[in-house]
Protein backbone atom coordinates (compact mmCIF):
# COMPACT_ATOMS: atom_id res chain seq x y z
CA UNK A 1 0.00 0.00 0.00
CA UNK A 2 1.39 3.67 -0.70
CA UNK A 3 1.97 5.82 1.74
CA UNK A 4 -0.95 7.80 1.02
CA UNK A 5 -3.40 4.73 1.62
CA UNK A 6 -1.49 3.95 4.79
CA UNK A 7 -2.37 7.03 5.73
CA UNK A 8 -5.57 7.07 4.77
CA UNK A 9 -6.52 3.53 6.29
CA UNK A 10 -5.51 4.70 10.13
CA UNK A 11 -7.66 7.74 9.55
CA UNK A 12 -10.40 5.32 8.50
CA UNK A 13 -9.75 3.13 11.16
CA UNK A 14 -10.07 5.81 13.77
CA UNK A 15 -13.03 6.91 12.21
CA UNK A 16 -14.46 3.52 12.84
CA UNK A 17 -13.13 3.60 16.29
CA UNK A 18 -15.25 6.38 16.66
CA UNK A 19 -18.31 5.11 15.31
CA UNK A 20 -18.58 2.32 17.10
CA UNK A 21 -18.29 4.78 20.55
CA UNK A 22 -21.23 6.45 19.03
CA UNK A 23 -19.43 9.36 17.12
CA UNK A 24 -22.26 10.42 14.52
CA UNK A 25 -19.94 10.87 11.55
CA UNK A 26 -21.12 12.01 8.48
CA UNK A 27 -18.30 11.69 5.55
CA UNK A 28 -14.76 11.49 5.12
CA UNK A 29 -12.92 13.22 2.24
CA UNK A 30 -9.57 12.95 1.72
CA UNK A 31 -7.06 15.72 1.49
CA UNK A 32 -6.49 15.62 -2.27
CA UNK A 33 -7.54 12.85 -5.12
CA UNK A 34 -5.37 14.62 -7.31
CA UNK A 35 -1.48 15.25 -7.08
CA UNK A 36 -1.25 18.69 -5.98
CA UNK A 37 1.59 21.42 -5.82
CA UNK A 38 2.99 21.24 -1.71
CA UNK A 39 3.27 24.77 -0.38
CA UNK A 40 6.86 23.93 0.79
CA UNK A 41 8.23 20.81 -1.24
CA UNK A 42 6.35 21.95 -4.78
CA UNK A 43 5.67 18.97 -6.98
CA UNK A 44 8.64 16.27 -4.94
CA UNK A 45 5.71 15.78 -2.44
CA UNK A 46 3.07 14.10 -4.17
CA UNK A 47 -0.82 13.50 -2.34
CA UNK A 48 -3.36 12.50 -3.85
CA UNK A 49 -4.81 9.00 -6.18
CA UNK A 50 -3.89 10.03 -9.54
CA UNK A 51 -0.94 11.11 -10.48
CA UNK A 52 -0.10 14.43 -13.03
CA UNK A 53 2.46 14.10 -15.46
CA UNK A 54 3.82 17.80 -14.48
CA UNK A 55 7.11 19.11 -12.49
CA UNK A 56 7.22 22.67 -10.73
CA UNK A 57 7.58 24.53 -13.44
CA UNK A 58 7.13 22.07 -16.25
CA UNK A 59 3.23 21.53 -17.01
CA UNK A 60 4.28 19.11 -19.50
CA UNK A 61 0.94 17.16 -21.09
CA UNK A 62 -0.91 17.11 -17.36
CA UNK A 63 -1.40 13.69 -18.11
CA UNK A 64 -3.71 11.88 -15.40
CA UNK A 65 -2.82 8.52 -14.02
CA UNK A 66 -4.45 6.16 -11.55
CA UNK A 67 -2.46 5.46 -8.79
CA UNK A 68 -2.35 1.90 -6.67
CA UNK A 69 -3.94 4.11 -3.84
CA UNK A 70 -6.70 4.62 -6.40
CA UNK A 71 -7.63 1.00 -7.00
CA UNK A 72 -7.41 0.96 -2.79
CA UNK A 73 -9.73 3.24 -2.17
CA UNK A 74 -11.94 2.71 -4.28
CA UNK A 75 -12.50 -0.87 -2.75
CA UNK A 76 -12.92 0.64 0.69
CA UNK A 77 -15.68 2.92 -0.90
CA UNK A 78 -17.03 -0.01 -2.50
CA UNK A 79 -17.06 -2.19 0.97
CA UNK A 80 -17.86 0.70 2.91
CA UNK A 81 -14.86 0.33 4.73
CA UNK A 82 -15.27 -2.96 5.68
CA UNK A 83 -12.29 -3.71 3.95
CA UNK A 84 -8.77 -2.16 4.43
CA UNK A 85 -6.42 -4.64 2.81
Amino acid sequence: MTATGSTTCAIIEQIQWAISDGVEVLGYSPWSAIDLVSTHQGSAKRYGFIYVDREEFDLKELTRYRKDSFAWYQKVISTNGADLS
